[in-house]
C-alpha cells in the first residue's frame, strides 16, 4: 500500500512547477458526435441601444462547473449550461443534498448579467471525464474506483502533484505513457463547454464566451489565468499548464493554434496575483537581454490586457507595509486581505493515502515576509509564504513603470476586472447577505463558518469572501463589443455591488463639466478613457485634469467617496502611491461627479491614476451566517474578532497611465 506523506503547504490546491520546456501540444482529432457547436453561435450586429457612448456591462469571467476536478458542482451536477441558465436568471438544483445525495435546494440569481465565462480547469478535463462519466470505459477502473473517487477532496490531492512537476506529466496508469489517452477523452468535454457558450450566446442581450482556466501554480504560488476566446473559433483542446508552463508559452502556442483557424482571437486574465509569492514577475526564464524582454512585454501587452483583482479568495489591489513603495498606509487594503506582512501561518501535515486525505502530526509556521529581490517564494495558494511588489496590482504598476524606464516598454500595463471564481456554478452570487459558498466545504453556514476546503481555512470558508463582478464600457451587448472593452482595458471591477465608476483624464475639461449634457460625449473628445494614455502636453507646465464619476448599485448603499489612487516614479527611481479623497458625502449620494486637477503633477514623472468608488461600512458576510446558526453551536469566529464584522463595498476603475518626458 502506498503511502503519501505531504506537507498541506507543498499540495493542496492545485500545485505546479516551472521550466523552460514543455510537451509539445499535438492537435487532437475532433469528433463532434451529436454536438453542434455552431448551436446558436449568433453573428454580431448592430443592436437597437447601441449606444457611443458605452454603456456598462455586469458579468463573471471565472466559473467553474462539475467539469473542473476540483468543483464542489460536481456534487450537483452542474453543467455550462446550467451556469449560462443561472447567469440568465433561471433557477438551477443547488444544496441542500437530499439523504440520497441529490440536490433539494434552488439557487437562483437575483439580479441577471450580462456576460460571462465559464472557465473550467483546461488540465483533467479528460482524466475528470474519464472517472466521472458512468458510460466510460475507464469509470470502473481500479484508480477511478478507488482513489479518484475515494473522497471529495481526492482529485484534487491526486492531480495536485502532477502540475507541480517542471515538466508535467499527466497520471500513466490512467492515461498512459503519451498522455494521449487523456487528451482524447478530453476533447468531448471541451466540445460540450463550447456548445454551452454558443447556445447561451444572445447578441445585444446575453453574451456567453467560450473559455477555460490555465492553472500553473509553479512553487505553489499562483501562475493562474483565464483565458477568453472572442468567439467560437477555438482550437481543438486547451493549451493547459501541462502543454505550457510559462506565460510566454502558453500565448506562443494558442497563437500558432490560432494563426490557422479562421477569425481565432483570445486574451488571458491573470487573477490571485495575491497569492503568487513574485511568480508573476515579468520575463520568467526570459533570456536577460533588452530585446528578449522586450519582445516579451509586447506579447503581453498584445494579449494579456487586464488582471482580476478581486475574487472569492481574497483582493489583489494592494497590501501596506512593502519596503520598496513609499506611501501612507491604506486601511482598505486590509479589506478581504489573505495575507499580510508580518502575519505568519501555520500549516498542518496531511497524509494522503490511495486518494483519502487524514491530518497527521505535525505544524509549520511560515512567516508572512517580503520576497528576497528577483526570488519567486511558495505556498502562496495556502495564504502562505512571502510577499513580492508584483502579487498586488497598485504596487505592480510600479514595477510596469520602473520598467518602462530601463527597457522602454511597460511589460506590466493591466486593466481592472473582478470576478467570482465560484466552484459552484453560480455565476454572480456575491451578496454578503445570501451568499451559499463557492468551494467545498462551503455548502452551509457551518462549513463556511469552520475550516472549508478539505477541511482547513487557507484561502476558503471563513477566510475567503462571495467574490466581485467584472464590468466593461461598451456599445453593446455582443462578443465583438465586449471583447473589444477588455483589449482597450475600458472595464472595471467591483466587489459584489453594482456600481458603475467611470474615469478619463485631459488637459483641458471644463470645471463644471459634470453638470454638462453632453459629459461623456466632451470627455471622449476632448480626453482619454480609463485603460488608456493621457498623451504628454505641448506646455509642461500644464496639470491634467481627471473626469471621475460613478454610479451607486440601487440594490446596495450610497456611494459614500471618490478617491483617486496615484502611482508615480521619482527621477531617482523611487517608487511612490497615494490615495487622494476627491470627494467625500457622509451620508453618501446616488451619483458622484468631479472634476479633479493633480496640483502635484511632474510632467518629467510617468505615473498612473485610477479611481476607487467606496460605500460605507457594510456586515460582512459571516455575520449572516452566524445568526442563521443556532446560539450554542456557533464557532468561535462568530464572537472572537478574529474577522472584521465589517467590510467596505468599491469599485476600482482600469488605471490611465502618463509617460513622463524623461522616458
Amino acid at each position: 500500500m502506498k503511502i503519501i506523506r505531504v506537507f498541506i503547504l507543498i499540495s493542496l490546491f492545485f500545485l505546479a512547477g516551472c521550466d523552460n520546456t514543455a510537451p509539445e501540444l499535438k492537435s487532437a482529432q475532433l469528433n463532434t458526435h451529436d454536438i453542434n457547436l455552431q448551436s446558436s453561435a449568433l453573428k454580431d450586429g448592430g443592436c437597437y441601444n447601441k449606444n457611443p457612448d458605452r454603456n456598462a456591462f455586469f458579468g463573471d469571467l471565472h466559473v467553474h462547473t462539475s467539469y473542473s476536478f476540483d468543483a464542489v458542482a460536481g456534487k450537483l451536477g452542474i453543467t455550462p449550461d446550467d451556469a449560462n441558465r443561472y447567469a440568465r436568471g433561471e433557477g438551477i438544483p443547488f444544496f441542500p443534498l437530499s439523504d440520497k445525495g441529490i440536490p433539494a435546494g434552488i439557487a437562483k440569481i437575483d439580479q441577471p448579467l450580462d456576460f460571462l465565462a465559464v472557465t473550467d480547469h483546461g488540465e483533467f478535463l479528460g482524466e475528470w471525464s474519464m472517472c466521472t462519466n458512468k458510460n466510460s470505459d475507464y469509470f470502473d477502473s481500479d484508480f477511478c474506483r478507488e482513489q479518484y473517487r475515494a473522497q471529495e477532496g481526492s482529485p484534487l490531492m491526486l492531480f495536485g502533484p502532477i502540475i507541480a512537476q517542471k515538466i508535467p506529466k499527466r497520471n500513466v496508469e490512467l492515461c498512459g505513457e503519451s498522455g494521449d489517452v487523456c487528451r482524447h477523452q478530453a476533447i468531448t468535454p471541451w466540445q460540450e463547454m463550447q456548445a454551452a457558450a454558443n447556445k447561451a450566446n444572445t447578441p445585444c442581450e446575453f453574451t456567453s464566451f467560450v473559455g477555460y482556466e490555465y492553472t500553473g501554480t509553479p512553487g505553489n504560488s499562483s501562475y493562474h489565468r483565464n483565458v477568453i476566446f472572442r468567439n467560437s473559433s477555438v482550437p481543438s483542446l486547451p493549451v493547459s499548464y501541462i502543454d505550457a508552463p510559462l506565460d510566454s508559452m502558453l500565448w506562443s502556442k494558442l497563437d500558432e493554434v490560432c494563426d490557422i483557424l479562421e477569425n481565432c482571437d483570445y486574451l488571458t486574465i491573470p487573477h490571485n496575483t495575491n497569492l503568487s509569492n513574485g511568480s508573476m514577475t515579468p520575463y520568467r526564464q526570459i533570456p536577460k537581454t533588452i530585446e528578449a524582454q522586450q519582445k516579451y512585454a509586447w506579447h503581453r501587452l498584445e494579449r494579456e490586457p487586464i488582471i482580476e483583482i478581486f475574487q472569492h479568495k481574497g483582493g489583489s489591489e494592494c497590501v501596506n507595509g512593502l519596503s520598496t513603495i513609499f506611501g501612507e498606509p491604506d486601511e482598505l487594503c486590509d479589506i478581504e486581505a489573505i495575507k499580510k506582512i508580518g502575519r505568519p501561518r501555520v500549516l498542518k501535515t496531511l497524509i494522503l493515502n490511495q486518494g483519502v486525505l487524514t491530518e497527521g502530526v505535525g505544524k509549520t509556521v511560515i512567516p508572512t515576509e517580503e520576497c528576497e529581490p528577483n526570488v519567486a517564494g511558495s505556498r502562496g495558494v495556502l495564504g502562505a509564504g512571502c510577499i513580492d511588489e508584483t502579487d498586488f496590482l497598485r504596487s505592480s504598476l510600479l514595477v510596469g513603470l520602473k520598467e518602462e524606464r530601463r527597457i522602454g516598454m511597460n511589460p506590466i500595463k493591466l486593466g481592472v476586472v473582478a470576478s467570482t471564481d465560484s466552484h459552484s456554478g453560480t455565476p454572480g452570487a456575491n451578496k454578503e447577505s445570501d451568499w451559499r459558498g463557492a468551494v467545498s466545504g462551503e455548502d452551509s453556514p457551518l462549513g463556511r463558518l469552520g475550516k472549508g476546503m478539505l477541511g482547513l481555512p487557507l484561502t476558503t470558508a471563513i477566510e475567503g469572501n462571495p467574490g466581485g463582478l467584472a464590468g466593461v464600457w461598451a456599445t453593446e451587448n455582443t462578443r465583438d463589443a465586449v471583447f473589444d472593452a477588455m483589449l482597450r482595458k475600458e472595464v472595471f471591477g467591483t466587489s459584489g455591488p453594482r456600481i458603475k465608476p467611470r474615469l478619463f483624464a485631459g488637459w483641458d475639461f471644463d470645471d463644471n463639466l459634470c453638470s454638462q449634457s453632453e459629459m461623456i460625449s466632451k470627455a471622449y473628445s476632448e480626453g482619454v478613457p480609463m485603460g488608456d494614455d493621457l498623451a504628454p502636453s505641448d506646455n509642461e507646465n500644464r496639470k491634467p485634469k481627471f473626469l471621475a464619476l460613478a454610479t451607486r448599485d440601487f440594490n446596495s448603499l450610497k456611494l459614500q467617496s471618490l478617491q483617486l489612487v496615484k502611482g508615480w516614479i521619482e527621477s531617482n527611481g523611487d517608487l511612490h502611491n497615494k490615495v487622494i479623497p476627491m470627494l467625500e458625502r457622509p451620508y453618501g449620494e446616488d451619483e458622484m461627479c468631479i472634476v479633479f486637477t493633480d496640483e502635484h503633477f511632474d510632467s518629467q514623472q510617468s505615473a498612473y491614476y485610477y479611481l476607487r468608488a467606496v460605500e460605507p461600512p457594510s456586515p460582512r458576510w459571516h455575520t449572516y451566517d452566524c445568526k442563521r446558526v443556532e446560539p450554542g453551536e456557533r464557532p468561535p469566529v462568530c464572537t472572537n474578532d478574529d474577522y472584521p464584522n465589517t467590510i467596505r463595498e468599491m469599485a476600482w476603475s482600469s488605471p490611465i497611465w502618463y509617460r513622463g518626458v524623461q522616458n
